[in-house]
């Protein structure tokens, strides 16, 4: 079993589109949690619920998982390889607000989306709220980012995806990209205010922590 903990603005649709090339309908697609629309205690509930009654759920059918949940919801399958895409945590804040921005829609939108959205947030408003603060941190509780076997970097996708279906799939796969902002230089910055760049790298160090780790790690697989 492949779980695949989608991240978001991580890549994580491509992949999917890209596991959906493999694994047809032994794919489970697991995105009815919404996690980042729930109050911490909520959502720390749900996923120690979610935990339990996943070990009575029928997954015989699937070989593959991926989605938003919290990865302790799967945590129980000890044999099952766990893998997820990480990019820069504080450019990734840039890249969800604008998506959310660019995107919203009032007839699907999550609770937390609608709020920044309808309640007008400004950009720095966003990266300072405690809803968005250590967004990886916030998905990766109750479970440890050493469980992971694989985590792919967004900034290094091609050579990543690469590596990852070669070493745990061993076939090739097609890369897509969906949900990419057409009109944006993808090499440049979310942020031109250095000083403020600098405290939003603060306030979200944990995540800053994550990913530094998932760097290391790929560091050492690339010798």
């Amino acid at each position: 079993m492949l779980i695949s903990l989608h991240l978001p603005k991580t890549a994580g649709a491509s992949f999917l589109v890209s596991l959906e090339d493999i694994y047809g309908e032994d794919l489970l697609r697991d995105y009815l949690d919404f996690p980042i629309n729930q109050i911490p205690l909520k959502r720390k509930f749900d996923a120690l619920s979610k935990n339990l009654t996943s070990r009575f759920a029928n997954l015989d059918n699937y070989k593959c998982i991926h989605g938003h949940f919290l990865p302790l919801k799967y945590s129980h399958l000890s044999d099952a390889t766990y893998i997820t895409w990480m990019r820069d945590p504080i450019e990734r804040l840039g890249s969800h607000y604008n998506y959310w921005i660019r995107t919203y829609n009032p007839n699907d939108a999550g609770k937390l989306h609608t709020r920044v959205v309808e309640e007008e947030w400004s950009f720095e408003k966003f990266c300072f709220s405690q809803e968005m603060r250590n967004f990886y941190a916030k998905f990766l509780w109750g479970f440890d980012v050493k469980r992971f076997d694989f985590i792919g970097i967004t900034e290094h996708f091609d050579s990543d995806m690469t590596y990852f279906a070669d070493k745990y799939l061993g076939v090739s796969l097609k890369n897509h990209q969906m949900n990419v902002n057409a009109t944006r230089d993808k090499n440049s910055s979310y942020f031109d205010d250095l000083a403020f760049k600098g405290e939003v790298t603060k306030f979200h160090s944990k995540d800053v922590e994550l990913y530094e780790y998932a760097l290391k790690k790929r560091m050492e697989r690339i010798g």
